[in-house]
């Protein structure tokens, strides 16, 4: 197998992503090659250089720079979103129109009700060499975060009855963990010493007096994607699925963790007494435990946030009872 040098794989790996879409024209020695004109998804590029292509007619066949012939088309760019307190400042004008010295702090419920007002300020304070691309113009790295990420801008969103700060990102391909962990530094530097601090000094005219808002601020600020701020909070210990019946019907169903409702399992045996013996095996193999089966499907029809979705109740209820059952005897 050839050698491939570091630099020439994170090359094609930032400029091909996963998920690209690829186009055969050519395929080399392969003894069942794939046909000319065949369209696939590039699944990732391994240390050798090979494309890994999961190809629409069902095959996965590798591709070899130099020796197949083929296209690539990288996917559309994605919205990420990263969401940030919001706060303002405003200060009123009084009966003269004389501009009170000292401000009130306006939390984000309080911002709701001016939030074009506010969508007008950020759309105002953009530069015009941000036109193509917003903070990421200013970004001043060559390297897979800035190929990836092709524009970031900010603007505001109300979500659960609160106005928040968001970063609006347009992404290409997927972002690893430490790759989003330094767009987050970036957009937080942003937010308090650069873009964002010019922002907050420049008034709003409100209805009253004036505003100024903070996309940053120093008492429990975060900046968190959408899953991370908003997903319900899901208790430790619980498995990624298990399998349960329906009581109405007897099917057998799949849950899977966080999401609400279920699947229908395609091992469904049509027999109710079969399919309940065939969870519990399932589950088994899974290593599924009953408490965890339990919390699984209160969660998936009441919320994963509700005490029974903790298979940690039921380990301590089922220890009670031992416990008082060992007193009695």
């Amino acid at each position: 197998m050839r050698e491939v040098t570091r630099e020439w794989l994170d090359f094609l790996r930032e400029q091909y992503p996963a998920g690209s879409r690829i186009r055969l024209t050519e395929m080399g020695r392969d003894p069942w090659p794939i046909p000319p004109g065949a369209m696939g998804t590039l699944e990732h590029i391994d240390d050798a250089g090979q494309f890994h292509i999961r190809w629409d007619n069902g095959r996965n066949l590798a591709l070899v720079i130099g020796e197949d012939r083929f296209t690539v088309h990288p996917p559309e760019p994605t919205l990420l979103k990263l969401y940030m307190p919001l706060t303002a400042d405003f200060y009123p004008r009084d009966e003269w129109g004389d501009m009170s010295e000292e401000g009130e702090e306006w939390d984000s419920r309080t911002l709701l009700d001016y939030e074009e007002q506010i969508l007008g300020a950020l759309a105002k304070e953009r530069m015009p060499e941000e036109k193509e691309r917003g903070l990421m113009h200013w970004y001043g790295k060559q390297d897979s975060v800035d190929s990836k990420v092709r524009s970031a801008v900010f603007t505001v969103e109300e979500k659960d009855g609160q106005l928040w700060g968001v970063a609006e990102c347009q992404v290409v391909g997927r972002l690893a963990p430490a790759e989003l962990g330094q767009l987050k530094d970036y957009i937080s530097g942003q937010a308090s010493d650069g873009w964002g601090e010019g922002f907050e000094q420049h008034e709003i005219r409100v209805d009253g007096g004036e505003l100024y808002v903070h996309l940053w601020n120093s008492d429990g600020w975060s900046i968190q994607t959408e899953q991370e701020r908003f997903s319900p909070k899901v208790a430790e210990g619980l498995p990624e699925l298990c399998f349960s019946i329906l009581r109405t019907t007897g099917r057998l169903i799949c849950i899977k963790r966080g999401e609400s409702g279920y699947y229908p399992s395609d091992w469904d045996t049509g027999d109710k007494e079969r399919n309940v013996e065939l969870a519990d095996e399932l589950n088994e193999g899974l290593g599924v435990t009953p408490a965890q089966r339990q919390a699984m499907e209160i969660g998936s029809m009441a919320g994963w946030d509700v005490p029974g979705a903790d298979p940690g109740n039921y380990e301590i209820q089922r220890e009670e009872q031992e416990e008082g059952g060992m007193a009695l005897g």
